[in-house]
């Protein structure tokens, strides 16, 4: 066998494994329930785990979910549509600069939220549906006492993965309570001044 015929063959194997690995682009997307499922309850072995009750591993545990939240939530999009009609008023530099704030403010509130209020709550998932091409919704509860909280997540296939860019909480959209308050600062400040504005809050959030 020549050598090129070699290599096409090591190259073709290559390939093979590759598709068979789903270590290519090419691989089918995961569905939107998986997507979501397998993140969060690695996030909630994180929270159940015994060793991070130590006040010296709780920066590890915030970090490590942290990471997680980056991969399934889709803070651009979710930044577009809580600035809504506004976002086109900001400059291309300031839509990177609100994204990149707006993912710190959204990731450090709901942190303190989730280090400090879980209480070994189940969630379970109840469903996923298609509502719209590259879109899906998926339905879950949050199993508590004195009752079940329901948290569905919208979800949108973004380079062949499902993330998210919006969550329901008991019928209360985030993005459009954020889309709301952004509507009222941006009637009287700059997009400069919200961003600077939400700057302050995550420095607050750190310096806590």
């Amino acid at each position: 066998m020549s050598i090129t015929r070699i290599r096409c063959f090591y190259a073709l194997v290559m390939m093979i494994l590759l598709i068979l690995t789903g270590r290519t682009g090419l691989s089918a997307a995961a569905s939107p329930m998986e997507a979501l499922k397998n993140p969060i309850e690695t996030v909630l072995s994180l929270l159940k785990d015994p060793k991070y009750k130590d006040p010296d591993q709780r920066q590890q545990q915030r970090d490590k979910i942290l990471a997680i939240t980056r991969q399934i939530f889709d803070f651009t999009e979710m930044s577009k549509r809580a600035l809504a009609r506004n976002w086109k008023s900001f400059s291309p530099q300031e839509q990177l600069k609100f994204a990149d704030v707006f993912a710190d403010h959204l990731s450090n509130s709901y942190m303190d939220k989730i280090q400090g209020e879980y209480k070994g709550e189940t969630i379970i998932f109840l469903g996923q549906e298609m509502v719209a091409d590259g879109k899906a919704l998926v339905t879950t509860k949050i199993q508590r006492q004195p009752s079940d909280i329901s948290v569905d997540y919208s979800m949108l296939l973004v380079d062949n993965q499902w993330r998210v860019y919006d969550v329901n909480i008991e019928g209360v959209s985030l993005i459009k309570n954020y889309r709301s308050q952004f509507d009222q600062i941006l009637v009287k400040e700059s997009p400069t001044q919200l961003i600077e504005r939400l700057k302050k809050k995550v420095e607050v959030k750190i310096g806590n």
